[in-house]
């Protein structure tokens, strides 16, 4: 039975061509585009009857999908308007395809640089270069898996010493100077600087050298002029010499807080090693007028004297005067002699102590004890005799004299004593009463006061018996 011929009271409503529920949110556009809407209860022949619900939600779908284009569409442009710049078209589309013909272009796509291949085209991974390029010889590598051990020849291995740094070099060489002003040896220096790799800290060899001579004795100096001149031509030169002593003319405001008298001492080391030729003969012509320190300018000064002066020697010998062990055996003897006649009239005990040490001549203190002593025997008084045993005993408990020394004197004057007699013919009584007195005292020891030699006596016979002496 056809729908047309159903009563209008009939259960059954009237229904067009069977037809789908209307589309879910996922299906195609066009479906719910073109599936037409019927406002009327009784659609026409190919339409269907919409019942109020189905007509709500589907118009409901059709607001979603329109709202949810509008908003990709606008997060899109709103994205393309802040990249590129007011007044620029905006560009492909960055997922689209990119446009034929392109594909193989190497050149940046991101817009920089000026489009030309990378390395001017000899870069890449398992390339030969660019062409017309030569490449020098580069040595075999041992690492590389067909490096021949056998064709490179023999292996040679050397020994290398590191450079030295700044405070390396001077915990290696301090030790060194040091032990040189004991030893006076140079040449050993120069063998042990020679096992050091200086590089290019030579210049500071001669300025830790001069630097600690300036807080040390007149022989240290004096040994330190004879070392620069040694080192020359050896392992420095004369411009290493002169940097160093330019250094130290600047460092002279800082030497002048240890050592006041360091402008003077510095001429004279300049003084020194112009006349060694351990500085070039011009160094002072090169401060003529272009010096602003005074300190400096006293210490040039003080040398351009001392080399006017001893214009006709060729060596400044005695800059520093004869000090130590150097010096002759009769300026020592003299200079002990007027020592102790300046204390026996002066009786200034800390002058003579002084004057001893300023001698430096440790293993000779033995001819003072011998001059002090023949002094005691050819004076006339008890004074002469208080005041060298003072003497000798201010010396034994400072430790100025040793006990060798002072034995090696008292030895001395034992042997001597019968040409002493001559003079003295009082000495041996003399010579009895100052060793008894130094042995209370603590000065000698027991055994060299039992080595003094006693008088013997001696008695002479009668005029009969021949002139003969009787034992």
């Amino acid at each position: 039975m056809s729908a047309s011929t159903l009563p209008a009271g009939s259960a059954e409503l009237p229904r067009g061509p069977r037809r789908p529920f209307p589309p879910a949110a996922g299906e195609s556009d066009e479906l719910a585009e073109e599936e037409p809407m019927d406002g009327g209860g009784g659609g026409g022949e190919g339409g269907r009857a919409w019942s109020p619900p189905e007509k709500a939600l589907h118009e409901a779908r059709l607001k979603a999908k329109a709202k949810r284009r509008l908003r990709r569409t606008s997060s899109r442009d709103a994205a393309a308007r802040e990249v590129l710049p007011e007044g620029a078209q905006p560009g492909p589309d960055p997922s689209s395809p990119p446009p034929p013909g392109k594909g193989h272009d190497r050149r940046s796509r991101a817009g920089k640089g000026r489009g030309l291949p990378k390395k001017g085209g000899a870069g890449g991974k398992g390339v030969w270069g660019a062409p017309g390029v030569v490449y020098a010889y580069q040595e075999p590598d041992a690492r590389d898996p067909n490096y021949d051990e056998a064709a490179q020849g023999d292996t040679v291995y050397a020994t290398v010493e590191p450079e030295l740094e700044e405070e390396d070099l001077k915990k290696n060489v301090q030790p060194m100077v040091l032990e040189y002003f004991e030893h006076g040896d140079p040449l050993e220096v120069v063998e042990l600087l020679r096992g050091l790799n200086l590089g290019g800290h030579k210049a500071a060899v001669p300025s830790l050298a001069v630097a600690l001579s300036l807080e040390g004795k007149a022989s240290h100096r004096e040994l330190t002029s004879r070392l620069l001149s040694d080192l020359v031509g050896k392992l420095l030169s004369a411009e290493d010499v002169a940097a160093a002593f330019d250094g130290m003319l600047q460092d002279l405001p800082d030497l002048i807080l240890d050592t006041p008298e360091a402008p003077q001492m510095l001429g004279q080391f300049i003084a020194r090693a112009v006349a060694d030729h351990a500085l070039p003969l011009d160094f002072l012509e090169r401060y003529k007028g272009r010096v602003d320190c005074e300190h400096a300018r006293a210490a040039l000064d003080r040398a351009a004297v001392l080399l006017r002066i001893k214009r006709d020697v060729n060596r400044l010998d005695n800059v520093w005067g004869v000090g130590g062990g150097q010096r002759p055996v009769r300026h020592l003897i003299k200079e002990m002699n007027l020592l102790l006649q300046e204390y026996l009239l002066s009786g200034d005990m800390s002058e003579a102590e002084h004057c001893l040490r300023q001698l430096e001549v440790p293993h000779f203190h033995h001819e003072l004890i011998y001059e002090a002593v023949v002094m005691v025997l050819e004076s006339s008084g008890e004074t002469a005799v208080a005041m060298m045993m003072k003497l000798l005993k201010v010396l034994w408990e400072t430790g100025l004299v040793t006990l060798d020394q002072m034995n090696r004197g008292f030895q001395r004057v034992y042997g001597e004593l019968g040409d002493i007699s001559l003079d003295v013919p009082l000495a041996h009584s003399i010579l009895e009463r100052l060793v008894d007195l130094c042995f209370e005292e603590g000065v000698i020891t027991k055994q060299l006061r039992d080595a003094c030699p006693a008088r013997g006596r001696k008695r002479f016979v009668s005029e009969g018996d021949g002139g003969q002496i009787k034992q």
